[in-house]
């Protein structure tokens, strides 16, 4: 049996367990971070995950304290427009009865965040990884079990390798074996969802928007991306109901991008698809506890969320980050329960409430109830209305702290 001591044993090395490797590795902790399978890293390999994700400002600032941002900046795409669209919801093809643009240049100097590619962002975290002697990277391995004690927690691998860890992050996804076998529950709502990605070019540039079409059975996103062999190009996030998937991925792909033209209120023009269409099941998830005997969970192994407002991989962060300060704070990770109670404190708050209100708009926004839909339509303008309300709203949804925000209270006009 392989016998090793490490500091800190990750389980799950997708984006967020990769940073979190990182994050610790970079205060000098030994890491062990183990996945099943190993991150692809070339937009050209089989498996190549061609989805973007949105770094929010207050994620972009943790990536740059990590050195990470200089690699990914040349890269990405800012969002300086979030266009929210209200669409017929009874009639085919839909067609725009409300478009509001809310900017970012009202509250910061800073875009809203900016987009990089899902394959794009992995070969970067796993370049910065080779940089550090006191991480290793196990792919190929999967965590069988693990035993918590008092003075320290001990893995168990399928290879039969034994981990001895001071604290063990599950960053295992949301069937989070660490979880389990903590014997943390979790609250669980399914939406009778799937969630559609692809990427696309189309005839009208973006302008740098993020766009949001909202009708009946869920928001259609454009996402802008850099421009692909001289076209406009964005990656879009279609949610719909499970039903309307199905026939969705029955159809050839001239019936599909016309399904697309028609859905997206021929927003950007005609659409062309220019990558593989994955989808998967759209469900909200919270563990009740974020913590346990020397264990913590981040990302998707403590919460599950419907992908609007670009809140999943950025709440993630947070995550990581509190963890980050915490152990910064805490030398040789002396004061582990310590630690732990204190991050859950300071996550759990955050964490309930985006849950909450994401599940709330995609409820709004998904049903074809005509009641939902007027409500839908009148919220849209009431927030837009009003500066300060309209300024929170936007702030709110960046996770920006006031510290941040000088700016933005210079210029925001009483009313």
């Amino acid at each position: 049996m392989k016998k090793k001591n490490v500091d800190i044993f990750i389980s799950g090395a997708g984006p967020a367990g990769l940073l979190a490797s990182l994050s610790f590795a970079s205060l000098g902790y030994s890491v062990f971070c183990v996945d099943p399978k190993k991150p692809v890293t070339q937009v050209n390999d089989v498996g190549a995950d061609l989805r973007t994700t949105a770094f929010l400002q207050p994620a972009k600032s943790f990536m740059e304290s990590l050195g990470l941002w200089e690699k990914l900046e040349p890269h990405a795409i800012p969002m300086d427009i979030m266009r929210i669209i209200d669409a017929e919801g009874d009639k085919w093809p839909p067609r725009e009865i409300i478009t509001k643009d809310f900017l970012a240049s009202d509250i910061s100097e800073l875009p809203f965040g900016w987009n990089i590619p899902n394959w794009l962002l992995r070969r970067t975290l796993m370049e910065k990884a080779n940089n550090y002697n006191n991480l290793e990277l196990g792919f190929g391995l999967t965590t069988s079990s693990f035993i918590r004690r008092d003075d320290a927690a001990f893995v168990y691998l399928d290879d039969g390798s034994q981990i001895k860890s001071k604290l063990v992050i599950g960053a295992d996804g949301r069937d989070s074996l660490i979880r389990s076998k903590s014997q943390i529950q979790v609250s669980k709502t399914e939406f009778s969802q799937n969630a559609l990605t692809f990427i696309v070019t189309h005839e009208r540039p973006h302008q740098n928007a993020s766009i949001e079409i909202h009708r009946s059975g869920g928001p259609f996103t454009f996402v802008p991306m850099a421009d692909f062999e001289g076209k406009p190009c964005s990656s879009v996030v279609w949610m719909e109901s499970k039903k309307n998937v199905e026939r969705l991925l029955s159809l050839e792909v001239e019936q599909f991008e016309e399904e697309i033209y028609d859905r997206s209120c021929s927003h950007l023009g005609k659409l062309k698809i220019i990558s593989h269409i994955t989808d998967w099941p759209i469900i909200s998830q919270i563990a009740k506890q974020l913590t346990a005997k020397r264990t913590a969970l981040i990302a998707e192994a403590a919460h599950v969320l419907p992908p609007i407002g670009a809140q999943g991989l950025n709440m993630s962060v947070a995550d990581i980050n509190a963890l980050y300060e915490l152990a910064k704070d805490t030398p040789r990770l002396s004061e582990v329960q310590e630690i732990l109670d204190k991050y859950d404190r300071s996550r759990r708050m955050d964490v309930n409430a985006r849950v909450l209100g994401v599940n709330t708009l995609n409820e709004v926004s998904k049903s074809s109830l005509p009641l939902a839909q007027k409500s839908r339509a009148l919220g849209i303008n009431f927030l837009h209305s009003s500066p300060k309300i309209r300024h929170g709203i936007m702030k709110l949804g960046l996770g920006l702290k006031e510290r941040n925000l000088e700016r933005s209270q210079a210029i925001e006009p009483d009313l």
